[in-house]
């Protein structure tokens, strides 16, 4: 097929399935990291350092910046995931619609 492309939306599906695995293992250590870098954890890891409210808080608002940054990637993620899978289900629509054409049945 030189001029076309095919889309397989079973291959669709399963790199759908791809992207929403890596959005949740993102979830599941962006869990694990959230509770470390609290404002308690902070003082309690940093120790005398925490006297320095500076250090802290450029600490703080590292982890801070980085949950958000995680969160935003784990969201997109899911997003592209979505878009795949509805992108799968409307190919095979179209496919089921075409196969129905060549046997003369209307959609």
């Amino acid at each position: 097929m030189p001029d076309g492309f095919y889309i397989g939306h079973s291959a669709l599906e399963k790199l759908s399935g791809a992207f929403t695995k890596e959005a949740d293992a993102l979830g599941e250590q962006l869990a694990k990291f959230k509770p470390k870098t609290d404002g308690e954890a902070i003082h309690d890891g940093f120790g005398f350092l925490t006297e320095s409210e500076e250090v802290t808080t450029a600490y703080i608002d590292l982890a801070d910046h980085m949950t958000k940054a995680i969160q935003g990637l784990q969201d997109h993620l899911y997003e592209v995931a979505g878009k795949l899978s509805d992108n799968s289900h409307n190919t095979g629509a179209a496919e089921h619609a075409l196969e129905d054409l060549f046997k003369g049945q209307s959609a």
